[in-house]
């Protein structure tokens, strides 16, 4: 791995970010991947325990279990794992949706999450259809919590999730908490006075490529673990090719290099405050 390839972000490496679906350790079998640029091999210790090694200096890395994943942090961590407040509900399903492998830049995946626009064109039959191919005004903000939240925002669906029984208009709430992390909330289809929640953890293994580590908060009413995480995947299949297919694949931050709707304008506004360049172009001064 070239030096060149490395992060340089303070906020990005010293936050900590999702390197591995912990389904996919193996007690016997080193687990290999890469986070920002470094190379990693993951130990499982036991039941409970895990341990991450650089493969450039030899040195441990900072590293936790919550959600069904395992964090790691290349450098000082500077603030507590992402909080999930729906992952403490009884009544909620707690689904790891799989670790997708995409080649784009991780900026490009939350975005591209941000984007009711694509519905009906990629999720044809399914989040989007004719006629409704609209996209209502909605509100976005950036919260005192230092967050990008997105509200009234609505898109009527045909198959909004495996529970749903006919189209309605879906109310989706959406928030940007880190650089590589976004959360989803929709109207149940059976209990419509809540929501489920999806977060994605993106994984930015170097400035080209990420790996998508969907953590699903579904209310079980009339649903189980397999069709939640199987209609996730086939939402997410449908996505990674569209996705593999930008160009750049890294994220324009010059807010003349395309035309982003509102959400996403303020998110790379967002990601210039806090200097953020790690799988981005900057924008020209």
């Amino acid at each position: 791995m070239s030096m060149a390839a490395l992060c340089t972000d303070r906020v990005l490496l010293n936050d900590w970010h999702v390197i591995a679906d912990l389904t996919n350790l193996a007690i016997d079998a080193p687990f290999q991947t890469h986070l920002l640029g470094v190379d990693l091999t993951v130990y499982r210790r036991g039941r409970y325990g895990s341990e991450v090694i650089r493969n450039d200096t030899g040195a441990m890395v900072n590293a936790t279990r919550r959600y069904g994943f395992l964090w790691a942090c290349l450098g000082t961590p500077e603030r507590e794992i992402v909080f999930v407040p729906e992952a403490e509900e009884p009544d909620r399903h707690l689904v790891t949706g799989g670790s997708i492998a995409v080649k784009v830049s991780g900026l490009r995946a939350v975005e591209n999450f941000l984007d009711m626009g694509h519905f009906r064109f990629v999720h044809t039959g399914w989040l989007g259809d004719e006629p409704h191919t609209e996209v209502a005004p909605y509100k976005v903000e950036l919260t005192l919590a230092d967050e990008l939240v997105a509200t009234e925002c609505q898109f009527y669906q045909p198959v909004a999730s495996p529970t749903a029984r006919e189209g309605f208009i879906v109310d989706y709430v959406y928030k940007v908490i880190r650089p590589y992390t976004v959360a989803l909330y929709k109207s149940n289809p059976v209990q419509k006075n809540r929501l489920d929640v999806i977060t994605l953890f993106v994984q930015p293994v170097d400035q080209e490529n990420c790996v998508a580590h969907p953590f699903l908060t579904y209310l079980k009413d009339g649903i189980e673990e397999a069709g939640i995480r199987s209609f996730m995947q086939l939402i997410f299949a449908q996505d990674k090719p569209i996705l593999e297919n930008q160009v750049p694949r890294r994220l324009p931050l010059d807010p003349r290099a395309e035309t982003p709707d509102a959400v996403a304008v303020l998110y790379r506004r967002w990601l210039r405050d806090k200097s953020v360049t790690y799988g981005a172009i900057p924008a020209r001064m």
